[in-house]
């Protein structure tokens, strides 16, 4: 049975994944941790009260630790831990911390020296994996699809110069049909396996070329319900090998500074905006302060 409490008298930092739709699917381990834990941290607690009361946990031990406050509560669940308490962290479904609350509070416990132990169970970008078909010898993980077709264009950048050719990511119901059309009209070469409501009782996956799976959710008509994680896997021949920067950030930002005469700021958006760019918005800002360091 897993301890709540260290030798030191701090409390453990539980991550426990839940169920992504079937609530069998929650392990007797983590239904135990959630039980005898003192406090539990979720990112919707009207959403976790449903399985709580599945089952039988009393709900008075919630606590939100969502994206919004997540910075700010870190501190509060820390000195509960330090105080001996123990506290469960939770996401809507599945693992969390996978595009999801949580690892700031994982941050702060590790500076702190207080135990984290995860209570392994559901994850959909590894369960839309498992049934894809796709090489699955190497894979990343590239969270939410951007919303931005700039954005979007840096991200397939990095897929296909990364050497992996299989890729998974999350997409809203109300935005799948536009990221499917999107790699249509990029004519990526790639294979799909879209999954919409794993584990659930109306579990669909689409398959084959982004044409075939638009075709697919066309058919089904009412597509825009659930949860989307689509997993790619890019031809081999598409792969390009990486490509070294010629010319550093930190000169490209001030290049476009004194051609546009403008602040750090506009520079990076007006990089940003330029297809010909291979750098990131975070690397473009980390040269932004660098520059402000010299001056």
């Amino acid at each position: 049975m897993d301890k709540m409490q260290t030798e030191n008298g701090l409390g453990v930092l539980f991550i426990v994944a839940t169920p992504i739709g079937n609530a069998r699917d929650m392990s007797p381990r983590g239904a135990d941790i959630l039980e005898r834990a003192d406090v539990i941290a979720a990112e919707d607690t009207r959403r976790s009260v449903v399985l709580l009361n599945k089952l039988g946990i009393r709900a008075e031990k919630l606590a939100s630790n969502h994206k919004f406050n997540e910075h700010g509560k870190a501190r509060y669940f820390i000195d509960l831990l330090k105080a001996g308490k123990s506290v469960a962290v939770i996401t809507d479904a599945g693992t969390p911390c996978i595009s999801d609350p949580g690892n700031e509070l994982i941050r702060s416990a590790v500076a702190e020296g207080v135990q984290v132990v995860g209570v392994p169970g559901a994850c959909a970008a590894v369960t839309a994996l498992s049934v894809s078909g796709f090489d699955l010898s190497a894979f990343v993980f590239q969270g939410f699809f951007p919303r931005e077709n700039a954005d979007r264009g840096r991200l397939l950048e990095r897929m296909r110069r990364g050497g992996v050719r299989t890729h998974v990511l999350y997409e809203s119901p109300k935005r799948v049909m536009d990221a499917v059309a999107w790699f249509i009209r990029e004519q990526v070469p790639c294979r799909m396996c879209l999954c919409n409501d794993l584990t659930k009782l109306h579990e669909a996956s689409f398959r084959g070329t982004p044409e075939d799976v638009r075709d697919q959710l066309a058919a089904k008509g009412d597509y825009e319900k659930g949860e989307f994680c689509l997993v790619l896997e890019l031809a081999e021949d598409y792969l390009a090998p990486r490509r070294e920067h010629i010319v550093s950030p930190e000169a490209l930002l001030v290049d476009a500074m004194v051609r546009d005469g403008c602040r750090p700021k506009d520079a990076i958006r007006a990089l940003l905006a330029d297809e010909a760019n291979t750098y990131t918005k975070n690397e473009l800002y980390a040269a932004s302060l660098r520059l402000k360091e010299l001056l």
